[in-house]
């Protein structure tokens, strides 16, 4: 194992991620960040006239906030929360509540571009840092048959936009434009970037997993 861009540290801070989501759990053990997870207590619920990507950004920090609040106790940890939304032909996608709904959005999206906004928020005490990830991606043509193909194996069940680029739903998308990771739930450039800010490195190992792998 190459030690080079390794941080090597006696004891990891372990994050707060304010999240169940196992996509993001995934990418956040993916850049070697040690975590726990809190869910938050939000209401998601957009404001009349709210622009998307402000939307986002909100709701990041009231999720941070929100398990801050909970966690009050525990002095000043960092915490880590995300929020994503898929926007086509200026309609807002989020988790579809039905059957339905899943095969409207997924109509919507089908031979057609659409954005996928992500915003990740990080706070320690007072301070709160966020930043926004915007990617554009393309649909191929789907058809009904698909569709409900796609509905019966269950997965756009808790995706926003209906659908997960990183399973199944990956064969519908043509091209993306802008991050890969920010389309499945959490931006790994700007997490990491927000993350440095507030003294968490990435690719955190321990000294001793560090002497097992040498």
């Amino acid at each position: 194992m190459s030690t080079n861009h390794l941080t090597t540290v006696s004891s990891p801070e372990v994050v707060i991620l304010a999240s169940r989501s196992p996509r993001r759990q995934e990418l956040l053990r993916q850049i070697g960040v040690p975590f726990r997870c809190i869910n938050p207590n939000v209401e998601e619920r957009r404001l009349d006239n709210e622009f998307p990507s402000d939307f986002v950004l909100r709701m990041a920090r009231e999720k941070a906030r929100s398990v801050q609040t909970e966690i009050s106790s525990e002095g000043t940890p960092v915490i880590l929360s995300a929020d994503t939304v898929v926007v086509c032909d200026q309609r807002v996608m989020g988790k579809p509540r039905n059957r339905d709904d899943a095969v409207n959005m997924l109509s919507a999206l089908s031979n057609n571009d659409h954005r996928v906004f992500t915003a990740v928020a990080v706070t320690r005490g007072p301070d709160l840092a966020v930043l926004l990830s915007e990617t554009i991606v393309e649909f191929e043509e789907i058809d009904e048959v698909q569709i409900d193909l796609y509905w019966k194996t269950g997965e756009p069940i808790d995706k926003a936009g209906a659908y997960a680029i990183q399973g199944l739903g990956g064969v519908f998308v043509k091209q993306i434009k802008g991050s890969y990771s920010g389309v499945v739930g959490l931006p790994l450039f700007e997490t990491s970037m927000l993350l440095s800010r507030f003294g968490i490195s990435s690719w955190q190992v321990s000294k001793e997993e560090l002497e097992r792998e040498q």
